[in-house]
């Protein structure tokens, strides 16, 4: 079983929320849509649920043109930000609902909750009401009853986001194994570049209603085609660096220079912008290459294990993560270090000319 989606948009009076989309998800995996709020994660889902159809392109299931068919004729489940359990019924019976309403025998509907329960971790749960759970508990009452009708398309629009951070902890270490326990195609949608990297499967990339990129999390991740794809994956924000290359210098107004090194020499004279991720930015030198760049503090962040410290660099804001607690003064002057064998360098339009060694090393 496939889902693709062939170069679908949708117009909403004169905007576009989806733009030329084209993305094939194969059964048994998961895939997660990723992107700030309004990048038109929940309309590509209404769209790949049939709730919506699209202004133009098609939307194919199983080798089927399924476009025009209504969202009560396909084989699809869908789980909110907003959870929804009937208050009335036990947690068996809200799980059960969708195999009542099928008309399914009832001791088929016992195995099947039975077994659902089992993967999600409900069974001591089944005779309580959602008012007697937790808000992790509840949200895998509406998790089984998603999947307890067996749909071949399971959406998942953002379902942990209104969960305090223990509980979406826990249900995000659990819902990989619970995917790869069916054989449905799973679509994700989260705006944490964390939350994605944590679930694995593959990533589309979404911006405006566009997707940037889409393959391997990982892959997406280590080597975005452009930069808009490598600042939706980062979180801190991704540092940026515009520059000049000229006659062998590189050049950030006339406050930086920085050495070419590394695949830096084979880049044509032009402008380009640097990148680097806040954990490859440091407050000590880290090698022989390691550029040491002055600037000033403007707010420290520390969590216990972990200091995220901004700064600012002649008009650029920086984001510095580092182990430990370091707590700088605002204003106050400091000297940080980066490595140019971290960079990511894109050109005027924004593509990628060169990964980072540590990552271009790896195969």
């Amino acid at each position: 079983m496939q889902l693709e989606l062939r170069k679908v948009s949708k117009k909403v009076g004169k905007e576009f929320h989806i733009s030329d989309v084209s993305l094939t998800f194969e059964a048994g995996t998961l895939n997660i849509l990723l992107g700030p709020t309004l990048s038109g994660k929940t309309s590509l889902m209404r769209l790949m649920a049939g709730l919506d159809q699209p202004s133009s392109g098609t939307v194919h299931f199983g080798g089927n043109d399924v476009t025009g068919v209504a969202v009560q004729k396909r084989n699809v489940a869908m789980v909110y930000q907003q959870f929804i359990n009937y208050p009335n019924l036990s947690v068996f019976e809200n799980i059960a609902s969708p195999l009542r309403i099928a008309g399914v025998a009832g001791p088929e509907i016992k195995k099947q909750v039975a077994k659902v329960a089992a993967l999600l971790k409900l069974e001591n749960m089944l005779a309580r009401s959602p008012q007697e759970l937790s808000g992790g508990q509840q949200q895998r009452t509406a998790l089984a009853r998603a999947l307890v009708k067996g749909a071949d398309l399971v959406l998942l629009d953002e379902p942990l986001a209104n969960l305090d951070y223990k509980l979406r902890e826990e249900l995000r270490e659990e819902l990989p194994r619970i995917f790869s326990a069916t054989g449905s195609i799973f679509v994700y949608a989260t705006t944490e570049p964390s939350e994605a990297l944590l679930l694995g499967g593959n990533t589309a990339s979404l911006h405006q209603g566009q997707v940037t990129q889409f393959g391997p999390t990982i892959e997406v991740f280590s080597r975005p085609q452009n930069l808009i794809t490598a600042r939706t994956l980062s979180d801190p924000p991704l540092n940026m660096l515009p520059v000049t290359k000229l006659n062998n210098r590189i050049l950030f107004k006339s406050h930086l220079e920085i050495p070419v090194l590394g695949q830096l020499p084979q880049l044509p004279d032009d402008d380009y912008t640097i990148a680097f991720r806040p954990h490859h930015l440091y407050l000590h030198r880290t090698s022989d290459k390691a550029i040491a760049v002055k600037a000033k503090v403007a707010v420290t962040e520390i969590t216990g294990s972990e200091s995220y410290v901004h700064v600012d660099i002649a008009g650029i804001r920086w984001v510095l993560l580092a182990p430990g607690i370091h707590n700088f003064a605002v204003h106050e002057t400091i000297e940080i270090f980066m490595d140019p064998d971290q960079f990511y360098v894109f050109d005027r339009n924004d593509a990628l000319v060169v990964t980072p060694n540590a990552v271009a090393n790896v195969e």
